[in-house]
């Protein structure tokens, strides 16, 4: 067998395309989004082994914007399902994970073209489909991003590999990166079309067999997920979709022998309540799990009196209401200067005013629709509290209609309680609270600075605003825990691949940084090799003469 030292291509981030009036990239989604608007319903199954399973058990696919259209039906499974598919990843197991690192690379890295070639108009229509994403949002994300997390996760595994031990004379000391010792769950949202990919994949790429539950609103292009990966040359079994009731697959998964590790995100009760019964289930595994996981946030945007009112406003709206909000990252609470604020108010109000809202169809929508009822139903119910309370207005928005779509207009309050409701709570909506603090006082700025770090439970994202490089050197010292990703003069979303590697602590997760090395060393268990190069034959050691 031919051996060699191989040197993965050098990652660059994916170019984000324009989608300008004309472009040739412009025309060519809004052709693919029509096409698979206007086809037959489709039929999802899951994909267990070498099988494309269906139930009689099917749930509606329909775009948040048009809850009326019926894009087609996913097939819904039980425990069986489930157990199948732990089956069928153990199955694969052990001829994938002892396949040299270089083709399990080569398998992802040919997604990832897949992804910014041929079918990057059909993944960025099937996000704005299924997800209510705008043609600009589904394109960082399901093209970009998701490719970006696919040629970088090649080039740090190769990193990983390189990485060895020294050796001291007589001995040669060598690292091996194994594969856990089991299957590996992936739980996954509907939010970014890249994490549901990423999520089992980054896994599998270390040799690992994964069993995948994506979110039941994200199904329709979890379907164009697994037709890439079988497209790459993924072998069956390696990477296994199931849909069905999470408690479901959670009392299969979590009582299983084999169950080596979660890699999860979406909520942070959901994941408390994981790790929860994974700990109780401990005595019944082979081997201590890896549990990772990124969740909840209440991103904090912080404006000094030396911040400018059109960077901060345009930090607001976009960190806010780019995607509804319905980002883990977004801007959801802000805290801004007395002295600033009038200004700001009417910056945001004017800019505001011009944002369109309707279909991701109509490329002029910033705007789109919230995901489902749930959502709607839940981030309506915020609002209609702040439109009641006595310590609390609305300065823009306020709108809902679920006439057609899940539609709520992005909302800006205003509240001179720093603890009110929707200033400490998780929406994942275009709801933006804001406190307005007195800075006339010397020490008014460090005193927001503790208001802003004790408020949360959550530590994720987090920008500071400021022309004053000493204010942004004291709110880097004093919000050091606040955020995992920190931000300054920028807003608290967009995280991107190799560049800034995203995740957060506290309530946030466990900040294993997806876009980094470091993700992939919690899917792996290193197995040290020393071996002497000539043995000893005497036990007597020189301090015995």
């Amino acid at each position: 067998m031919a051996h060699g030292t191989f040197n993965v291509p050098y990652p660059i981030n994916e170019p984000v395309l324009s989608y300008a009036p004309g472009s040739p990239e412009r025309e060519a989604l809004q052709r693919a989004y029509a096409e698979m608007y206007n086809q037959d319903p489709i039929e999802v199954p899951m994909y267990i082994g070498t099988d494309q399973v269906s139930t009689g058990d099917k749930r509606a696919m329909t775009p948040p914007h048009e809850h009326g259209k019926v894009l087609g039906h996913f097939s819904y499974g039980d425990a069986s399902h489930v157990q199948a598919a732990i089956d069928a990843a153990l199955a694969a197991r052990p001829a994938w994970s002892s396949l040299p690192w270089e083709h399990r690379a080569a398998v992802f890295l040919k997604a990832a073209d897949l992804i910014a070639g041929p079918y990057r108009a059909k993944i960025n229509a099937a996000t704005m489909l299924s997800q209510g994403k705008n043609c600009f949002q589904a394109e960082i994300d399901a093209a970009c991003e998701f490719a970006d997390f696919l040629r970088f996760n090649a080039y740090y595994a190769q990193q990983i590999h390189a990485e060895q031990p020294e050796s001291a004379d007589g001995i040669w000391n060598r690292l091996e990166y194994r594969a856990l010792e089991g299957f590996v769950f992936a739980i996954t949202p509907f939010n970014f079309t890249a994490i549901s990919g990423n999520l089992p994949a980054v896994a599998a790429l270390m040799g690992n067999v994964v069993v995948w539950k994506p979110s039941d609103t994200q199904v329709y292009s979890a379907q164009v997920i697994m037709e890439i990966f079988q497209a790459a040359g993924l072998p069956d079994g390696v990477i296994n979709m199931v849909t069905c009731d999470g408690p479901v697959a959670g009392d299969v998964v979590f009582k299983h022998r084999e169950f080596a590790g979660l890699h999860f995100t979406g909520s942070t009760g959901v994941f408390r309540h994981l790790w929860k019964t994974i700990g109780e289930n401990l005595e019944l595994y082979r081997s201590y799990p890896r549990i990772v996981g990124e969740t909840g946030g209440k991103d904090f945007v912080l404006a000094h009196p030396s911040a400018g009112v059109k960077e901060v406003a345009t930090g607001l709206i976009r960190g806010a209401f780019e995607f509804q909000g319905q980002k883990c990252s977004a801007a959801s609470r802000a805290y801004i200067p007395a002295s600033l604020w009038p200004a700001l108010e009417e910056e945001l109000k004017t800019e505001m005013a011009t944002l369109k809202m309707g279909s991701p169809e109509d490329f002029g929508n910033f705007i789109n629709a919230v995901i489902d009822r749930k959502s709607f139903d839940k981030i309506k119910s915020y609002i209609d509290f702040a439109k009641s309370a006595t310590d609390a207005r609305i300065v823009a928005g306020g709108g809902t209609d679920d006439s057609v779509g899940y539609f709520v207009e992005p909302t800006v309050i205003e509240t001179p309680n720093p603890h009110f409701k929707s200033m400490v709570e998780e929406i994942f909506g275009p709801v933006l609270t804001i406190h307005v603090y007195d800075d006339s006082a010397a020490d008014a700025f460090e005193k927001v600075l503790d208001l802003v770090d004790n408020t949360s439970e959550y530590a994720l994202t987090g920008a500071v605003f400021s022309n004053d490089r000493y204010a942004l050197d004291l709110a880097s010292k004093k919000l050091e825990n606040a955020a995992g990703n920190f931000y300054l003069n920028d807003k608290p979303t967009g995280a991107v691949v190799g560049q800034q590697p995203f995740g957060g602590a506290r309530g946030s997760g466990t900040n294993d940084k997806a876009g980094s090395y470091l993700n992939l060393l919690r899917w792996v268990s290193p197995r040290t090799i020393k071996e002497a190069l000539v043995s000893p034959t005497d036990y007597r050691y020189p301090f015995l003469g």
